[in-house]
């Protein structure tokens, strides 16, 4: 059996689904868009949780606006990331609107650590993760930067990755710190993993 260099192999699946995604037709992503969106919702692990550690949308990613305005419209604690810009790591911070975001690193809304409080309990909670590919595992390819692979070591609550269908595959490379989320969630089903102990 041919050796498979995994950072190669993982760098040409994050190319060939980002292009997957970048082509997808507006009409056709905001549809997907609020199937995920219903389907998150229904989630059991959603409707219980106090806290969800969400992330803020960028352009290409499923959208996470609605997720987030319904957990703040029913009560939920709300927490979204902030990079940083020298360690490689984020810290999460609790938002009450998005007036309490602005544009941060890469682009992306981050929220304003002057306004929010910041997280600190990283034991429970339910965590949504994002990725620009799943396998049915729950394993994922995120955007290469490694922000979310360092975050979820330390992660005691219960994860859930949101993909369309079309970046789904059977199996995917992974590296000794990969950890599969325990629900993955696209617009056609949703898989459960072993919740871990």
């Amino acid at each position: 059996m041919p050796l498979i260099n995994v950072r190669q192999h993982k760098r040409e699946l994050r190319a060939k689904y980002r292009r997957a995604r970048q082509s997808m037709p507006p009409g056709l992503k905001s549809e997907l868009d609020s199937t995920l969106t219903e389907q998150f919702l229904q989630l059991d692990e959603y409707k219980s949780c106090q806290v969800l550690f969400a992330f803020v949308s960028g352009e290409i990613e499923c959208d996470t606006s609605e997720i987030i305005a319904d957990a703040l419209k029913n009560g939920k604690r709300v927490a979204v990331p902030k990079c940083g810009e020298v360690s490689g790591e984020m810290d999460f911070y609790f938002i009450k609107s998005r007036s309490d975001l602005s544009s941060g690193k890469f682009g992306i809304l981050e929220p304003l650590p002057e306004k929010c409080e910041k997280a600190e309990d990283f034991s429970s909670g339910l965590c949504l993760v994002p990725g620009l590919c799943f396998d049915l595992q729950g394993y994922r390819i995120g955007f290469g930067r490694g922000y979310y692979d360092r975050f979820l070591q330390s992660f005691g609550g219960v994860t859930a990755g949101i993909c369309y269908y079309k970046c789904i595959q059977n199996t995917l490379p992974k590296g000794l710190y990969d950890r599969p989320v325990d629900i993955l969630v696209t617009e056609r089903f949703i898989n459960r993993n072993p919740v871990k102990e």
